[in-house]
């Protein structure tokens, strides 16, 4: 049985995936983290992981980027591995989190979501083949509340298809400041942001007269609260490092 305790727990996320864990025999809530202590179901939920009546043995985080410090300074006083599932994270940040892993188990990807992960392996098999011959375009999909552009899922598929070229590419987020033609030597990306998409990546291989597209659509947010659950699961028992979906799926 693995204790979670969920960060963010007041939140859209953290409720499903209260409800996602209530459904399943190995893992339960024992506590939730939120500004928002009024509970909701059979745990307490507390304003700071200080205040958290017992140890957990995985925090699952869909919180706000603002709480990382505080939760990573908890998690490597008291030896409790992290399932981090927030976006919009600085380079700062990200280095924190990387830091982090050093000392404790730690599982960071961009996108929680089995299918995505599954997307760049694809994308990363379609960039070695195409390579030189065809334009790569990321577009990406999200509901008009979403803080960060481009997301995070489309930078991490775009980090995926580059650390597999040989001549690396810049990124280019906006083409109407520059007249110019497009070079070879770059990954387009695109954000939309409208309604209630919850997410769609799209990637384009264009080239000469012919188009090869690959896209996932997650049509609701349980996928990826799904895979955050999965991932505290993995989590448990684990050594000090920096865990992704990859390891997981290579363990299945």
């Amino acid at each position: 049985m693995t204790n979670i305790a969920i960060c963010g727990a007041s939140g859209h996320m953290g409720r499903v995936i209260a409800d996602i864990i209530a459904n399943r025999a190995d893992c339960t809530v024992i506590a939730g983290i939120d500004k928002i202590t009024q509970s909701y179901a059979d745990f307490p939920i507390v304003d700071t992981p200080d205040k958290l009546p017992a140890k957990p043995d995985v925090i699952i985080d869909f919180s706000h980027p603002s709480t990382l410090e505080g939760l990573l300074n908890y998690c490597m006083t008291n030896a409790v591995p992290v399932v981090i599932a927030t976006t919009g994270y600085s380079e700062e940040q990200i280095s924190k989190i990387k830091k982090a892993a050093q000392v404790i188990p730690v599982f960071f990807t961009f996108n929680m979501s089995l299918g995505i992960n599954l997307l760049a392996e694809l994308a990363k098999k379609a960039a070695a083949v195409l390579e030189g011959q065809f334009d790569i375009e990321i577009i990406e999909k999200h509901h008009n509340q979403k803080l960060d552009a481009p997301s995070g899922t489309a930078l991490m598929l775009a980090d995926a298809i580059n650390d597999t070229l040989e001549t690396k590419c810049s990124y280019v987020y906006d083409r109407h400041s520059v007249r110019a033609k497009r070079t070879k030597t770059e990954i387009g990306m695109h954000s939309i942001r409208g309604g209630t998409i919850v997410g769609e990546h799209e990637i384009l291989f264009a080239g000469r007269d012919e188009v090869i597209s690959l896209k996932h659509e997650a049509h609701s947010k349980s996928v990826f609260a799904v895979g955050s659950v999965n991932a505290a699961v993995f989590l448990k028992g684990k050594d000090k490092g920096l865990f992704a979906m990859s390891d997981m799926l290579a363990e299945a």
